[in-house]
């Protein structure tokens, strides 16, 4: 056993004899998923199996079962039968809940970044309109830009702002959300629609793509606390380097 799966299983066998009333199996899942955000278990690290989990951190195979099949269901680990159970490389964005993709992407441990292309007020169509409750063709802030993960171009978002909800365009930086915050309007939930295309020219282009691969196209809503809708995002994802959770 390496130095890495030894400080896991120490870990692991922390979590498991805390007294509470969280199922073992989902404090082992999570003390997993820990170990992904603090950096402990890189992408492509090939787990113990089954059973030296159970042998090492006494709880039984089905339990371990159970957490190797949630993590899996989350996108967080892949599981291949003769290649045994590795921690995804795939990022893992929840669908569920208005986190903002910046701040997904610090909690699994990775760094974000953004670059903008585009900050501009237009009139919206109807179906921004209805999606946001307002009037057609009423100003909303169009913000278009470029998402990093690690200085890896991972998509292209559209998103779009009613204007009294944007006092100054040019103090979104990094993060819309972190924008909203600073403003007292907080992000409750979304609601998503996934789908798949090719990918276009500009698409290939930004994300500087030899080859061709699928992409992902994500649809969303958010909401504040008081169930208002406060954007609108139109998302061209890399099918490569996503997996998308819808509930947890």
């Amino acid at each position: 056993m390496n130095d890495v799966h030894a400080t896991l299983i120490k870990q692991l066998c922390t979590r498991l004899t805390e007294k509470d009333n969280t199922p073992l199996y989902v404090k082992f899942a999570d003390t997993i998923k820990q170990a992904v955000q603090n950096g402990l278990l890189p992408p492509g690290n090939v787990l113990p199996g089954e059973r030296d989990f159970s042998q090492l951190t006494s709880v039984s195979r089905i339990t371990v079962r159970k957490a190797m099949e949630m993590l899996e269901k989350q996108g967080a680990v892949i599981r291949s039968r003769g290649y045994g159970t590795q921690i995804s490389d795939k990022f893992e964005y929840s669908l569920k809940e208005a986190k903002g993709f910046s701040h997904q992407v610090v909690l699994r441990g990775n760094k974000p970044d953004t670059r903008w292309v585009n900050k501009s007020i237009v009139s919206c169509s109807e179906e921004v309109a209805k999606l946001l409750d307002i009037a057609p063709g009423s100003d909303v802030f169009m913000l278009k830009r470029i998402r990093y993960v690690d200085q890896d171009p991972v998509s292209i978002e559209e998103s779009y702002v009613p204007v009294d909800l944007i006092d100054n365009v040019d103090d979104i930086g990094l993060s819309l959300y972190d924008y909203f915050r600073s403003r007292h309007i907080i992000p409750q939930h979304t609601k998503s629609k996934v789908s798949a295309s090719m990918p276009d020219k500009e698409f290939q282009s930004y994300m500087k793509l030899d080859t061709v691969i699928p992409v992902l196209v994500i649809k969303q809503v958010a909401f504040d606390r008081q169930n208002r809708p406060i954007e609108y995002s139109y998302n061209l994802c890399r099918s490569d380097m996503y997996v998308f959770v819808s509930e947890e």
